[in-house]
């Protein structure tokens, strides 16, 4: 038995179903030992794009998926990949060919340090130096992955080890890990204190996030939490969907003010970093008190001090402090409820009225408007991308069931969307066949990763993709614009053309067209409704180029993005 079907073997007794990668020299051979132990091998255009789509598939099924790589530069194009899966917490594993051990140092082919380049953004990485030993390092990038907070982890493969063989019996043969992972909960004196705050409050807030979308029974529990003490709720980005977005106590249109007026936070799976503007003024009241439950406790006092710390499991800890709270319910007709109800009322108004606006060139929420309808009536798994594409796609598409939005994400990261489009899209056809896959990206954010257009086409996704296009980076130029610019034949366009720019009105269409999928261009709300419709019935993958308005913005906000941005 040589190495690569040591190697796909331990994989597939670990429950490894899905590897994402690109081979070439030294791991050919481990590509086609995965699809001969059964696992699904998907051959990407960009090592970038299928270490994203393979912790997109750890996120999704709660089970690892491979990222396969070539050694070197095939290797270093992972790096964004792994360290947006650890900042995002989601789990995968990086598999990495490598020099032959006999050759390290010298100078060998695609000799790169990518040990210690992983471990910057790994929670685990390794290297067997024997072909008996390798089930063992794979039982435990397994349980690195998956145990405590998850992340990513990495497997170095000298290139020696792949044809190298063994004696079958010589094998070491690890026991499998048991999935989930083991779980804690707080000490019941814990529940009682957090009670206590819960009942001295005069503004109680809910915010969860993408941890209680992890948590087996988080999204179960924190909708009867919700349900059972009648709290306003808001989700983070990543935790869209633990609670439907059309709950009646969700306060997301009010999100400003919410943060703002607070007086106490129950802080479920989500972390006070930027997203939340770190927890402090002037968006949170100063003395707030913070209810914090997480399954790690490095994350408690994280800027601002944690009135009390859970931790534990989402699901066990919200049932256990359910118990103690014995049928406590908030009032409904508190000044605090009534105040967050008129806010997300002046809110909504002011979006309906730019989304209800249909003049040509569309504005954003204009366009997005056929798209909420759409995805009010379907079960729909959105992969939203992009600057202002994403921002407004938060606010405008309802998530209606957990783990039915994946975007930028904690780490901000562009170039995410087509490699999250093709897990989205295998784990809809393998585990959730009713469910659609649909791709919101800015034409921007479709630049990173556009090729994968041709993998999904290749293993038949019925992706529909949607390019929200302004010809730039927030904005850009329009077509009269650009014409006068092509008219300057002297002009350095390395000293003109404004940054944010791109082409505009770039036929995106066509090159879905060239791969052999359906490419559409409209600049209209019916025309938008009508070729959304259509390819919802449709078995093959289509890009929708959505042309709108080149100066396009989000609704006026209370506040600046960040602290210091003024683009």
């Amino acid at each position: 038995m040589d190495g690569a079907t040591v190697l796909c073997k331990a994989l597939k007794d670990q429950g490894v179903e899905y590897c994402f990668g690109i081979v070439g020299f030294p791991i050919i051979e481990i590509g086609m030992a995965c699809q001969v132990a059964g696992i699904k091998y998907i051959g990407c255009r960009n090592e970038q794009s299928a270490a994203y789509a393979a912790q997109a598939m750890g996120y999704l099924t709660r089970k690892p998926a491979v990222c396969l790589v070539v050694s070197g530069p095939g290797f270093l194009h992972t790096l964004g990949g792994l360290a947006n899966a650890t900042e995002n917490c989601w789990p995968m594993i990086c598999i990495g060919g490598s020099s032959d051990l006999d050759l390290d140092t010298r100078g060998s082919f695609q000799e790169c340090v990518q040990l210690d380049s992983a471990r910057i953004y790994c929670k685990y990485v390794s290297r067997p130096t024997s072909v008996q030993s390798i089930p063992l390092h794979v039982q435990k990038a397994i349980r690195m992955a998956m145990y405590g907070r998850p992340g990513a982890v990495y497997l170095d493969i000298p290139g020696n080890l792949v044809l190298t063989s063994i004696d079958e019996e010589k094998v070491i043969l690890p026991l499998k890990v048991p999935l989930p992972g083991p779980t804690s909960v707080p000490p019941r004196s814990m529940l009682l204190k957090g009670f206590e705050e819960i009942k001295k409050a005069k503004k109680p807030l809910i915010i969860y996030g993408k941890g209680a979308q992890w948590s087996e029974r988080g999204p179960s529990q924190v909708t009867a939490f919700a349900v059972q003490t009648g709290i306003p709720v808001l989700a983070t980005p990543g935790g869209k969907g633990v609670i439907p977005d059309n709950f009646e106590n969700n306060v997301q249109a009010g999100r400003s003010y919410a943060l703002k007026e607070a007086d106490l936070i129950i802080l479920i799976g989500a972390r006070l970093n930027w997203i939340l503007h770190f927890g402090i003024e002037p968006r949170f009241n100063k003395d707030v008190k913070i209810i914090q439950i997480d399954i790690t406790s490095e994350e408690f006092h994280q800027n601002v001090p944690t009135t009390v710390s859970l931790l534990g499991d989402i699901g066990d800890t919200i049932e256990l402090l359910r118990i103690e709270m014995n049928g406590y319910k908030f009032d409904s007709n508190s000044e605090w409820k009534i105040s967050l109800n008129e806010k997300c009322k002046k809110n909504k108004n002011a979006v309906e009225k730019m989304a209800n606006d249909h003049s040509i060139p569309l504005n954003y929420y204009a366009a997005y408007h056929p798209i909420r309808e759409f995805v009010q009536k379907h079960d729909v798994l959105i992969v939203n991308e992009g600057a202002n594409t994403m921002d407004i796609g938060r606010s405008m598409l309802p998530s209606l069931f957990p783990k039915r939005r994946l975007d930028a994400g904690s780490f901000g990261t562009m170039g995410v969307g087509l490699g999250y489009a093709l897990a989205a899209g295998f784990y809809c056809r393998d585990y959730s066949p009713h469910t659609k896959v649909l791709v919101i990206q800015g034409d921007s954010a479709f630049g990173f990763s556009g090729m994968e257009l041709e993998t999904i086409k290749r293993y038949n996704l019925p992706i529909t993709i949607i390019v929200i296009n302004n010809g730039g980076i927030y904005r850009g130029l329009t077509t009269e614009d650009w014409n006068d610019m092509e008219n300057e034949k002297n002009e350095d366009r390395c000293l003109t053309l404004p940054v944010l720019s791109l082409t505009p009105e770039c036929r995106y269409d066509k090159m879905c067209e060239a791969f052999g999928g359906v490419g559409v261009l409209v600049r209209t709300v019916p025309e938008i409704k009508k070729e959304l419709e259509k390819a919802s019935h449709s078995n093959n993958v289509t890009l929708i180029n959505c042309i709108i308005s080149n100066d396009s913005e989000r609704k006026a906000q209370e506040h600046q993005w960040l602290t210091r941005s003024k683009i």
